[in-house]
């Protein structure tokens, strides 16, 4: 067995807001070590302990008193509860946080410093203290079960590696005009007839959520501390609701299934009462089965709606969230009209300034940053990328990287930033493993833009731990893009 390549203490993603080495107090793993913790530290303890064992080969059990690797819940309102403070001396390693979420955080970046090959024992963690939160609370990711669905199984093992990260939301596009992945309650041919076969992009993405699936998925994810923010998108991005409810168009006439990408053309009928039946029922629904504080109404790309339709519908709609105890989040056309005090924009376009969003902004509103031309995922790599589409550019691993969201719009400073979220659209996706490899290594660099402080941040200091990164993927089965940006050797 060769012997593992030993880290440095801040060769982690994203990277710390503090990191002191130490090389003289360099913690060397033993057969007989252990790890301590009990109440709230005890589950991320469990995790850590498994993560030891799959490490060294050794037995690495979890005690509740003292123990060579320590984690410990010291409660401090004054912090991020997201913060954690990790102390590596040559007697052991200290891990404390005001919360089980800090806790977990700081997991992610304990378990990088361990070799990516298991079974590497003997083996030291740098010495030193890191001390670390995030520059945002929000730091997301979306993946489009609508044009393509993945499976509870694919789902939570993209929620293991996203999390790994510290990308703590998972914005799941639940709706579109190919395909509805929710079911829902007194609606059944949602799922029945647009969640069935032949829907998806090109008919090849057919599948759906039932609701116990997705409050399990949910759970799993809380587990991983992400929170789960369902999209219902309205008005537009509908022809599925009218394919599978003819009563929901504006004549009562049967729409045609749509398989194609085009985007736009559908519109829930504004003048309807029954369109605002269908949508409370669902907007209850999915608020019932979500505890997190987010309900996504999508709101983007409604050609074929009027602006004064647009309006109407917008002015009854977004206050339905706050009546199921949700904050509405919308894509950033949905800051033209009136918006309850707690919307969320998203701004997700390529222009180099929006008014609707800085009128927003000056107004109070948090806004999140997913600027096509940056975070998109879906955006091919290079010319030569075998998926993705390209309408907003190529979107390089630097590209992903070199930009800032507290700079990317006027009238939008770092104030007024809720985080980021990078978006990933499934019309090109058939498989976890496309997901992967459209993910990886671009999400990294937008999880470090929401949690490194933007002085720190260095391409090529990224550029030489994604390198690093890479045998960490390839143990984990992670099917990630090899950019010649990177030295994977």
């Amino acid at each position: 067995m060769r012997a593992p390549m030993m880290r440095q203490l801040g060769d982690v993603i994203p990277l710390p807001v503090s990191v002191r080495p130490d090389p003289s107090a360099d913690f060397r793993i033993a057969p007989d070590v252990s790890v301590g913790a009990g109440g709230e530290a005890a589950a991320v303890a469990d995790e850590l302990a498994v993560l030891l064992r799959q490490a060294t080969g050794f037995a690495v059990p979890r005690v509740a008193g003292a123990a060579p690797i320590h984690l410990v819940v010291e409660e401090d309102a004054a912090k991020s509860p997201e913060h954690y403070r990790l102390d590596v001396t040559a007697g052991g390693v200290t891990l404390r946080a005001p919360t089980a979420q800090g806790l977990f955080a700081g997991l992610q970046t304990f378990r990088q410093l361990l070799p990516a090959e298991t079974g590497t024992a003997p083996m030291n963690i740098p010495g030193g203290r890191i001390e670390d939160e995030p520059r945002f609370p929000y730091r997301g990711a979306m993946l489009d079960l609508a044009r393509h669905f993945y499976a509870p199984a694919d789902l939570r093992s993209y929620i293991d590696t996203i999390a790994q990260f510290k990308i703590n939301h998972l914005h799941l596009h639940l709706t579109d005009d190919q395909g509805w992945r929710l079911e829902i309650a007194g609606w059944p041919l949602l799922t029945e007839v647009s969640g069935g076969e032949g829907t998806g992009v090109d008919g090849a993405g057919p599948g759906f959520l039932t609701a116990r699936e997705y409050t399990d998925l949910v759970a799993y994810a809380a587990t991983r501390f992400v929170t789960i923010v369902p999209e219902i998108d309205l008005p537009g991005h509908v022809n599925a609701v009218q394919f599978a409810y003819p009563e929901l168009t504006a004549d009562g006439v049967p729409v045609q299934q749509r398989v194609d990408a085009e985007v736009g053309y559908s519109s829930l009928p504004i003048g309807k009462e029954i369109t605002y039946t269908f949508v409370e029922d669902v907007i209850r629904t999915v608020a019932e089965l979500t505890p997190g504080p987010y309900l996504h109404i999508g709101g983007d790309e409604a050609f074929s709606t009027t602006a004064e339709d647009y309006r109407t519908f917008m002015s009854r709609v977004l206050p339905l969230a706050g009546k199921y105890g949700k904050r509405a989040i919308g894509w950033h056309e949905m800051a033209a009209v009136d918006l309850p005090a707690s919307a969320i924009p998203q701004y997700w376009r390529i222009e180099p300034a929006d008014d609707g969003v800085a009128r927003a902004a000056a107004a109070g509103h948090q806004v999140i940053m997913s600027p096509a031309d940056r975070s998109y995922l879906d955006m091919k790599y290079d010319e030569s990328s075998p998926l993705g589409l390209d309408w907003a550019g190529l979107v390089s691993v630097e590209r992903s990287y070199d930009w800032d969201p507290a700079d990317r719009l006027p009238g939008v400073p770092e104030e007024s930033l809720l985080g980021v979220e990078a978006p990933l659209w499934s019309e090109t996706l058939r498989s976890l493993s496309d997901v992967q490899f459209m993910a990886f290594p671009r999400l990294p660099a937008i999880a470090e833009i929401g949690w490194t402080p933007r002085a720190a941040r260095d391409w090529r200091s990224l550029r030489r731990r994604l390198a690093a990164f890479g045998p960490r993927w390839e143990a984990q089965g992670v099917n990630f893009h090899r950019s010649a940006e990177i030295d994977w050797s």
